[in-house]
């Protein structure tokens, strides 16, 4: 569980990185404002999904075998 809080944790500071990115790159009338703000859409989604998706190939490939067991 360690390895999936650390991720998370990483992605948590990842999104508000871009996040703050964004604001500021706003609020001083940058000309990539839009590109960060789209990035930051973007990574709002896909960072969660690629997570689960390693959370959830994780589990299929260290799966227990009962019938290995017995």
């Amino acid at each position: 569980m360690k390895v999936k809080r650390i991720l998370a944790l990483i992605g948590v500071i990842f999104l508000a990185g871009l996040y703050i990115l964004a604001l500021v790159a706003a609020l001083t009338a940058s000309p990539n404002a839009s590109g960060y703000f789209w990035a930051s859409i973007y990574a709002t989604f896909v960072i969660p999904v690629l997570f689960w998706a390693y959370s959830f190939i994780y589990k299929l490939t260290h799966k227990k075998n009962d019938e290995t067991d017995s």
